[in-house]
């Protein structure tokens, strides 16, 4: 999509020992930081990327955005999306059933990544990404949209009063499990956010992370590792 780069990695091809196994990239996980170091290189330069010129986030489940035109210093801010016009500066977001949002206008040359957790998504920090990009110059039909892997509307099961809470604030999110009880679907209500934002260019990826074994869950595991998505323009 003329320079704009989107990536989502899986859990295989690092360093990190079990359960963690193999590419974990999230620091607060309890995994050897070394680790960790070692696979936030590997992954990067797979991609084609200067290690050190990747921002992550400290997400707390909010729904707060930050501009950025560089790393961090040594305090990475607790938000949940981040915004960059600089070419070249990759942005990433981690997630283990969460759903990675990643947004690019190349034309305006702005991208955002998000992590729309359930209480990301109630909280609207997709809507907030999106608007954060068009402060900035982006056009919402120009914006191009991907998500990554999540666990699925057929596998999040929660309480019913939690499934009404969330399906009054977004709808589309209102599902229920292959096994019959109600559940949320929250990379439906992403996409649903973004097409009432305008936002039509989107893809949304087929894994489901509890299902699938080559992707953290932390559903199914509790205690593991974490993806990532990355976007950036050239």
């Amino acid at each position: 999509m003329s320079g704009a780069h989107f990536a989502f990695t899986d859990r295989w091809g690092g360093v990190s020992a079990a359960p963690y196994e193999e590419l974990n990239l999230g620091g607060a996980v309890g995994d050897d930081p070394g680790a960790v170091t070692a696979n936030r290189e590997l992954a990067a330069k797979s991609l084609g990327l200067d290690p050190a010129r990747v921002v992550w986030m400290n997400q707390v489940h909010g729904n707060d955005v930050a501009m950025v035109d560089g790393p961090w210093g040594s305090a990475v801010p607790e938000v949940d999306a981040i915004v960059t016009t600089r070419r070249g500066l990759a942005l990433a977001v981690l997630t283990a059933d969460c759903t990675p949002v990643l947004l690019a206008d190349p034309v305006a040359g702005v991208v955002a990544a998000a992590h729309a957790g359930r209480p990301g998504m109630v909280a609207g920090v997709v809507p907030a990404a999106v608007r954060a990009m068009t402060e900035l110059g982006a056009e919402p039909h120009r914006i191009v949209a991907r998500t990554g892997p999540a666990v699925c509307g057929r596998c999040y099961e929660v309480p019913e009063a939690m499934r009404a809470e969330v399906a009054a604030v977004e709808p589309a999110a209102h599902a229920e499990t292959s096994w019959g009880t109600p559940a949320v679907d929250v990379s439906a209500g992403v996409h649903a956010q973004l097409e009432r934002l305008g936002v039509h260019d989107r893809e949304q990826s087929p894994v489901c992370t509890r299902e699938s074994r080559d992707h953290f869950s932390y559903r199914r595991d509790r205690t593991t590792g974490r993806l990532a998505g990355y976007v950036w323009l050239d």
